[in-house]
């Protein structure tokens, strides 16, 4: 069984920094891609970023360029979503999913196992 492990998130103000981490156990983590999605009360879930298991391809919704980073440690074991010049439009629950084969990196169908999700809040 594959279980994916967020931590991080939390309460900043706009114009903050806040780094969501993503680990997973009962699998080999050097061999799943990576990506986070989010949704925000109300709205649909919406791709935020992704990194493949090589860490080689990275993908980032228009919305982020710019004030996000994805990277991975296989050291660590560890994703790190680093989210800078943070919005309040940027609030929402932050999830992390991974999959084996990713065709299409912000499609959420592609991932296979999906942690609870970490509430990331931007007041402005």
């Amino acid at each position: 069984q594959v279980h994916v492990i967020e931590s991080g998130g939390g309460l900043v103000q706009a114009g903050g920094s806040l780094n969501v981490s993503c680990t997973t156990s009962g699998g080999t983590f050097t061999r799943w891609n990576m990506a986070w999605f989010r949704q925000a009360p109300g709205k649909a879930r919406e791709f935020v970023a992704s990194i493949s298991w090589s860490g080689v391809k990275i993908a980032l919704a228009d919305s982020v360029k710019g004030r996000f980073t994805i990277s991975r440690d296989h050291e660590k074991n560890v994703a790190d979503l680093q989210m800078n010049s943070l919005k309040p439009e940027d609030t929402a629950v932050y999830s992390c999913a991974v999959g084996r084969i990713v065709l299409v990196e912000s499609s959420a169908n592609e991932y296979t196992y999906w942690g609870q999700g970490t509430q990331v809040t931007v007041s402005s």
